[in-house]
């Protein structure tokens, strides 16, 4: 403002000019149009909802995004918010989870979505966290790409939340833009704030905005950016305006397949954060997180009429205790050592030492793996162990010389190989028995890109693992494929007695060059 007080006051001087009435014309219409713009540089700072700077003797001047939906969607006085809060985690029942990694919340107005949004935010471990993520989809700029606002806070009636000094890494990635109008009015980042100000000690944001963007892409960028502290919440309500009897059956496409990380399925679901979602499922496949819907209602249930409702779904995304993740220490370990293990023993036929130090209570963990091994993109051997039977370490270095030397569908790899050999590792849970009704219940229930499959048919078993769905999509053809594995009949998966086991499996390979 200190600029357009300095350009009125030069009005109050004389103009130096020629007496030219033309001249004179010209330079008022300079002048006018000088003050229309500074006028509206200013009219749009002060309008964009992200706010001025402030000054902090201890940080630094902050830069404060602004509520755009206190007192519309949640109260905007504190006590009132922090009771609202209260009310709905107080009535949300526990699941008995833990290690909640990721969320998916609705983001409606509180009376509406907020006793459901209530079932996510309660499994959370008040101090288990350090980032986290928001993404929420666009609902009032359509743009390519995804994008967080450029400030160093967010405002609710709660209180001040940092940004994460990652947001400003990730505002660099190639997919980010930076257009303050995209967060001017959007509510779906925002309202999940005031439940985690409720639950968490202490946390920093990283609000992401996802317009036009591949929710695969998204998933990439952001891997890289989460770690043991990072929780992921992916901000989302699910069919619009349906009546009740009807919204509640289009709802289940995406109360059944987003936790079961059912990528097909979610073709059916009809949600507004569809992106933000499958992002997180995308994450939550990568890195091994098993899912759970902890409730799911509409407005018919919570506050509005049945004639047209919203629905609304919260899932928490979990490490299972079946299924935690090896660090990248544990990894790299575990594939130094099956390309050691093939080096040694295929030069010297002996096996190569290993420092017991070294062995920390993952990696001594009895667990089933397989070793997969591929030459220029081709499978090389493969061969493992389903059912635990030795420790991690070993069952990975006995595997890494039985894929090389011991697969029947191969002959065996030859030292002079081992340059072009890549190796990948499967950490495998404990199969259980997939009970279902008929052989449609269990096409069903088998899920694709996730359930490694056994089957044991007539004293034969085989199994593939779930990297196979990738190839075999179709889950006919990939059971039919499965039978005539161990040479019984190619519908044997449909007959009395079989028996169908599935399993889950962390998976990782050596980088790529």
């Amino acid at each position: 403002m200190k600029m357009l007080v300095n350009v009125l006051k030069g009005l109050k001087k004389p103009l130096k000019m020629k007496k030219s009435r033309s001249t004179a014309v010209i330079a008022v219409v300079l002048m006018l149009v000088l003050i229309f713009a500074v006028i509206l540089v200013f009219n749009i700072s002060d309008q964009s909802g992200l706010g001025g700077e402030v000054a902090d003797e201890d940080e630094g001047p902050k830069i404060i995004r602004e509520p755009a939906v206190a007192g519309k969607f949640y109260p905007g006085e504190e006590s009132a918010l922090r009771q609202m809060i209260n009310d709905y985690i107080g009535k949300a029942a526990k699941s008995g989870i833990s290690n909640v990694k990721g969320l998916v919340a609705p983001h409606a107005g509180y009376v509406y979505s907020g006793p459901v949004a209530a079932y996510g935010f309660n499994e959370l471990d008040p101090d288990a966290y350090e980032t986290v993520i928001i993404i929420g989809p666009s609902h009032y700029v359509r743009f390519d790409g995804a994008s967080i606002a450029n400030v160093t806070h967010y405002r609710t009636p709660l209180g001040l939340v940092k940004l994460s000094p990652k947001a400003r890494d990730m505002m660099k990635e190639d997919i980010m833009v930076s257009v303050p109008q995209i967060h001017l009015y959007e509510h779906s980042v925002e309202v999940e704030i005031p439940f985690l100000q409720s639950v968490l000690t202490d946390f920093e944001v990283i609000p992401i905005v996802a317009g036009d963007v591949n929710p695969y892409d998204l998933a990439s960028v952001l891997l890289p950016y989460i770690d043991d502290k990072t929780l992921i919440v992916a901000s989302s309500d699910l069919s619009h305006y349906y009546p009740y009897a009807e919204a509640v059956s289009v709802d289940q496409n995406c109360v059944d397949s987003i936790p079961g990380l059912n990528f097909t399925g979610m073709g059916k679901c009809e949600a507004c954060g569809k992106i933000p979602v499958l992002a997180l499922m995308s994450i939550a496949k990568e890195l091994g997180w098993e899912g759970k819907a902890l409730d799911y209602r509409n407005s018919g249930d919570t506050a509005g009429d049945k004639s047209r409702v919203v629905g609304y779904v919260s899932v928490a995304f979990y490490q299972g205790a079946s299924r935690q993740a090896l660090s990248k220490e544990e990894q790299g370990f575990l594939l130094s050592l099956a390309n050691e293990t093939l080096n040694v023993y295929l030069s010297s036929g002996s096996l190569p030492s290993t420092d017991p130090g070294k062995i920390t209570p993952n990696l001594g963990k009895v667990q089933g793996c397989f070793v997969t091994l591929s030459k220029h993109g081709n499978l090389r051997g493969c061969i493992g162990h389903i059912l635990p039977q030795l420790e991690l370490w070993l069952c990975v270095r006995d595997n890494a010389i039985s894929a090389a030397l011991h697969d029947p569908r191969f002959p065996p790899v030859s030292y002079d190989e081992l340059e072009d050999i890549e190796i990948e590792i499967s950490a495998l849970s404990v199969p259980e028995l997939l009970k279902h009704d008929s052989p449609g219940d269990l096409l069903d229930k088998l899920r694709p890109d996730i359930d490694g499959v056994v089957i044991k048919y007539q004293g034969r078993q085989s199994t593939y693992l779930p990297q196979v769905w990738q190839s075999l999509p179709d889950k006919l053809e990939f059971l039919s494929r499965l039978c005539l594995k161990q040479y019984s009949p190619s519908d044997c998966w449909k007959m009395p007695g079989v028996e169908i086991y599935t399993y889950q499996a962390f998976v990782f390979h050596e980088p790529h060059e």
